[in-house]
Formats: structure tokens, C-alpha cells, sequence
């Protein structure tokens, strides 16, 4: 699992995000919290994947590419919504993933969050 340098959080967690990732990435049970990720699927944009379903052991966490953090699926979506609602506004186009892996591998992005 790679958490992207910029991550996206919405208002209710943005303080707590560094100790949500610790806590997701050690299994440790967190209720009604999504990441939004890139899709590793062809012709998807993003992914939004509840925490309770990276704890099954069959789940492949290999190539999780996570960009964003909600409290609530409704708010995992309007995350989702605003991270392609960025990357159309500043390039004209929906490529999210190749958008938001180049502004991971260069260092620089201009986050609203």
C-alpha cells in the first residue's frame, strides 16, 4: 500500500490523518472510515474502499495506491468528486491516476484540502 504524498482528507479527520494511517496500515479496526484510491482497474477512475474490508486477509493491499481519506461514505464521495473535479479543472482532461502519480513522483501539487 503507498499513501500519496498529498493526501486528500476531508475537514473531520485532515489533523488526525497521520495516525489513521498508522492504524490502517496495522489493521487496527476503524468504523465508518474510507480511502479513496486510484483504480487499478481499466477505464476507473477512483476506488472508494471501506477500512473494515482491507482488514480481510483475501483483500490484496499489494498496489494500493491510496490518495484520499473519509469519515463516511457519503463524504468518501464528495472527496472523490472535488480530487476529479481538480484534475479536470488543471489539465482538461479526467486522467486522474497518470495526474496525480506525476505530481506524486515530482513532489509538487496544489492541494484544496
Amino acid at each position: 500500500m503507498v499513501w500519496y504524498k498529498y493526501l486528500y482528507a476531508d475537514e473531520r479527520i485532515i489533523r488526525k490523518k497521520e495516525k489513521i494511517k498508522w492504524k490502517v496500515c496495522h489493521n487496527a479496526g476503524q468504523i465508518n472510515l474510507y480511502l479513496v484510491t486510484l483504480s487499478r482497474g481499466p477505464g476507473k477512475l477512483l476506488e472508494i474502499v471501506s477500512t473494515l474490508t482491507l482488514m480481510q486477509r483475501a483483500y490484496p493491499k499489494e498496489g494500493l495506491f491510496v490518495v484520499g481519506l473519509a469519515r463516511g461514505y457519503e463524504q468518501a464521495v464528495c472527496l472523490a468528486t472535488q480530487i476529479i473535479l481538480e484534475v479536470y479543472q488543471e489539465t482538461g482532461g479526467f486522467d486522474v491516476k497518470s495526474d496525480l502519480l506525476n505530481k506524486h513522483r515530482a513532489g509538487k501539487a496544489q492541494v484544496g484540502l
